[in-house]
This record gives structure tokens, C-alpha cells and sequence, in this order.
């Protein structure tokens, strides 16, 4: 089944991809086949956004859906550079920030919201990747969550 046909199927589709926030590119190949995809926030157009930190200000379960909301502009993006999902053969490390209050330690049970989806629409073999979760004292703009990826594309058919 088609990457977006997956999502679908999960009751998500792919937001508008986000505007940059700075000098920067969203996505960058290097490498043989390999991206860079930026760190990717929350913000999605008609949805209330969540600010603050986990443990203080954002439950654990928001976290998740937070992480949610990051790889599904993250996968926008990543729609918009190469044109097609079905190109991703893997994705290979997901770093996940989290603004924390310095008594929380789940970073990895938010990270799982990012890790989760990824799984859902990629399977098991192509999204479960190798990940750091790691929690942050501030993020910009007083987000929850930030994701960065690796991404590996298929061969050129």
C-alpha cells in the first residue's frame, strides 16, 4: 500500500509544508541517496497549538501527539523535496528534543508518538529507526518538540 494511502487509512493526511524560520534548508541530500531533514515543530495550520514544557505545562499524552504534529510536517517536507514518500527505502535516525521541566524524564515515551507513526505508515522495516530523546531547557518559540531526521531514499528505478 502507497506511503499517503497509509496515512489516509490512519485518519492523517500531510499538512501544507511549513514556511522556513530562518536561513536554512528544510531538506538536504548528501551523501549517496541520504537527507537531512531540519528540525520540524508542531505548528500545523487549524490546529490549536501547545506551548510550554512536559511535566509542567504538557502532559505526556499531548507530548506524543505534540511528536505527532513534528513528523507530520516533517514528512510533508520530505513529500515536498522528493515528490514522492514511496522513495523512502528507510528512515534511519529520528533526534527528538523535548522541553522539559527538570523533574520529567519521559523524553523517550514522547519520542514514541514520532516513532510510532513513522512504524504505522512505513512499517517496521523502513520506520523504525534509531533514535536519541533528549530533553532541552527551552525550544524556540516556547515549543514542546523538535524533530530532526536521516532519511535514506530507494535507488533511482
Amino acid at each position: 500500500m502507497k506511503v499517503e494511502m497509509k496515512l489516509e487509512s490512519t485518519g492523517l493526511t500531510l499538512p501544507e509544508p511549513p514556511q522556513r524560520g530562518g536561513v536554512y534548508t528544510p531538506i538536504r541530500e548528501f551523501g549517496s541517496g541520504l537527507l537531512y531533514a531540519s528540525g520540524f515543530g508542531p505548528a500545523i495550520k487549524d490546529v490549536a497549538p501547545v506551548f510550554g514544557k512536559l511535566g509542567r505545562d504538557v502532559t505526556l499524552e499531548q507530548g506524543q501527539e505534540i511528536a505527532r504534529r513534528c513528523t507530520l510536517n516533517l514528512l510533508s517536507a520530505l513529500k515536498a523535496a522528493v515528490g514522492d514518500l514511496d522513495r523512502v527505502k528507510r528512515i534511519v535516525k529520528l533526534l527528538v528534543f523535548v522541553a522539559s521541566d527538570d523533574e520529567f524524564y519521559q523524553q523517550p515515551q514522547v519520542a514514541n508518538g514520532a516513532s510510532q507513526l513513522l512504524v504505522d505508515v512505513f512499517g517496521e522495516e523502513a520506520g523504525l529507526a534509531a533514535r536519541s530523546a533528549i530533553g532541552v531547557n527551552v525550544l524556540p518559540g516556547n515549543i514542546p518538540v523538535e524533530i530532526e531526521a536521516v532519511i535514506e531514499l530507494k535507488d533511482a528505478e
